[in-house]
């Protein structure tokens, strides 16, 4: 099974550690591709209009500065790279540091994808560094890279037979590379409150980050099926299941009561 996550939009500097090695990375295939986009946002963020062009604030000048040394500066993995709710409800640093002395569990964070504007996907280990960017940023001639990257991973992000994938991404990174509708299962979360249902959308990211975490922590082998998923959310959330249609995916949804 496949965990598939968001970027964060914010991301933790590395204090020390090694370079960028872009040939280093999983998915070698997508090796001169992520050149092109590098290269691309490093011309960018020198321009005047930076800000402007990667549609960011002048809170965020320090990031872009940044972005113009990124094959120059610490990294680190990508699960303590990226950072916010989500990750902070996988506790991703404690996954990370608890991986060095255990095998298992380091295979299954690089079962983790996450995908992203600069390097299309990288699994939980891929030492990267804290970049800026966004996947719905026009990005000089490369154009929105939501398009870039689409054709792209349609190529190199193939499941392999019968795998599955838990899908706790945004939209615009689901855009990306949607998946196989059969095989792909979303992940989201309601509010029950007298049998008013809403959606929950910031504290989705909670919940996803939670699950996730428990999955890659427990030491079972992930599921390998959709059933055996479901079964495995089910032992710490009410749940309901969506099988998937012929224009859409399955669903796993957490349902909140008050």
């Amino acid at each position: 099974m496949k965990i598939l996550l968001p970027p964060s939009e914010g991301k933790t500097p590395a204090a020390s550690g090694p370079t960028l090695d872009l040939d280093g990375l999983s998915a070698p295939d997508l090796t001169s591709k992520r050149k092109r986009v590098l290269s691309a946002l490093q011309k960018t963020s020198k321009s005047r209009d930076a800000l402007e062009c990667l549609g960011v604030g002048r809170s965020l000048a320090a990031d872009v500065e940044r972005n113009t040394v990124l094959d120059s500066i610490p990294c680190a993995p990508a699960l303590l790279t990226y950072s916010g709710v989500l990750y902070e409800a996988m506790g991703s640093d404690e996954l990370v540091a608890a991986a060095e002395d255990d095998e298992a569990l380091s295979e299954r964070l690089r079962h983790v994808q996450v995908f992203s504007a600069l390097f299309g996907r990288v699994h939980g280990l891929d030492v990267i560094p804290a970049y800026r960017l966004a996947m719905k940023t026009e990005l000089g001639t490369l154009g929105r890279l939501t398009s870039y990257w689409k054709p792209i991973l349609a190529k190199s992000c193939a499941l392999e037979p019968d795998e599955v994938a838990l899908d706790c991404r945004s939209s615009d990174y689901r855009a990306a590379w949607p998946g196989p509708h059969d095989r792909v299962v979303l992940m989201g979360a309601v509010t029950d409150s007298d049998g008013r249902r809403r959606v929950v959308s910031h504290w989705a990211k909670f919940y996803r980050g939670q699950f996730a975490g428990r999955l890659l922590a427990d030491e079972r082998p992930l599921p390998q099926t959709i059933e055996e998923l479901v079964a495995r959310a089910e032992e710490f959330y009410e749940v309901e299941f969506t099988a998937h249609t012929a224009s859409k995916p399955a669903a796993l949804t957490i349902v909140l009561r008050d």
